[in-house]
């Protein structure tokens, strides 16, 4: 276990508001980045909210999963995956996909494994909620869109998702970015105890880890949900019909067995599946990402989240942090959309 992963689990609270200079990674800033694709440098203004739902909602089968998807843009675009978290859904992306397809790409918003109407093709499957299931199930949307190669955009446990496809699958990612860096973590890094304010934070996994706290979280799953918007983002002034409206997706039949899963087996409380053992121990040795990548932190963001100077040497390619001002919480893509999607357009021009 490397020495500078220790300390990015140590630091996951109190992250200072800390931008790490382009200069020490050999990094080409967005101004000075290379022109010519479809994309302006500058993308139009949009406020938060401005758009409520998606035009076009699909489903494909892919690996073990019918998958729930929105689409924007023309279908010859250059293709952006962009990946929700927990617990939050695709409307993340409500703001931002309309952005980034009216400069010409194909945005593809999946429902990942719990959500909306994304359903499992046999009740056979496991309700696997580890890391390395959800990044398999993104390749397999790939591979039945025929998207060889993508940039991956997330959020929480969509930028886990994010940095485990850059780091395994570097040649599937035209480029990455990722809410809080790198995340990608190991059962046996998370047996290592925390400072108790830092612990505090983490409430929910703990919770999660009763049998009380699943059938809390059956039972009040949008109060619940609510709460954790709240507590992330401290300053995000939602209205009920927007926490409405990714609530929807928390129906979804396997949403409670997937998120508790996902956080038992982070504690090593839950297994894992055979399959997935392989990628699982190559992520147990945190690979450098070595795909053009660009990090985002809000300067409000209330959920555990690392020091960007303690993920920079994740990052081997061309990089950039930037931390996004404004009172933005955790749900950066949904609170602060055009900066997400200008990283998104930025990042595309380091490949």
């Amino acid at each position: 276990m490397t020495e500078d992963i220790n300390h990015l689990r140590r630091r996951l609270v109190g992250a200072t508001a800390l931008s790490v200079a382009a200069t020490q990674l050999g990094v080409m800033g967005a101004a000075q980045a290379q022109t010519g694709d479809q994309a302006p440098s500058r993308l139009p203004a949009v406020s938060p909210g401005t758009h409520t739902s998606f035009a076009s909602l699909k489903q494909v089968n892919a690996g073990v999963l019918n998958v729930g998807y929105a689409e924007a843009g023309p279908a010859d675009g250059k293709p952006v995956i962009l990946l929700h978290g927990w617990p939050y859904d695709i409307h993340t992306y409500v703001d931002v996909a309309p952005l980034l397809a009216q400069v010409g790409y194909r945005v593809i918003v999946p429902h990942l494994r719990g959500y909306g109407t994304t359903r499992f093709l046999s009740d056979d499957t496991p309700r696997n909620g580890q890391q390395s299931a959800i990044a398999a199930d993104i390749i397999a949307v790939m591979d039945a869109l025929r998207i060889e190669k993508a940039v991956i955009a997330g959020c929480d446990w969509g930028a886990r998702t994010a940095n485990i496809l850059a780091a395994l699958w570097p040649e599937r990612v035209r480029a990455m970015v990722s809410v809080s860096g790198y995340l990608i973590g190991s059962q046996e890094l998370n047996k290592m105890p925390l400072p108790p304010k830092a612990e505090l934070q983490w409430w929910y996994q703990y919770y999660f880890a009763t049998e009380r706290g699943r059938a809390g979280y059956e039972k009040y799953r949008r109060d619940f949900a609510r709460l954790v918007w709240e507590l992330a983002s401290p300053k995000w002034k939602f209205d009920d019909a927007t926490f409405n409206r990714s609530a929807a997706a928390f129906n979804n039949p396997d949403h409670v067995a997937i998120a508790v899963h996902n956080y038992r087996w982070r504690l090593g409380l839950a297994e894992g599946e055979a399959r997935y053992d392989d990628l699982e121990k190559r992520l147990a040795a945190f690979p450098v990402i070595s795909v053009p990548a660009v990090t985002l932190e809000g300067d409000a963001n209330g959920a555990p989240h690392p020091d960007p100077a303690t993920y920079a040497r994740k990052f081997s390619g061309r990089y950039e942090h930037r931390l996004i001002t404004g009172g933005i919480g955790h749900n950066l893509p949904q609170e602060a959309p055009q900066a997400f999607a200008q990283a998104v357009v930025d990042v595309d021009r380091l490949t």
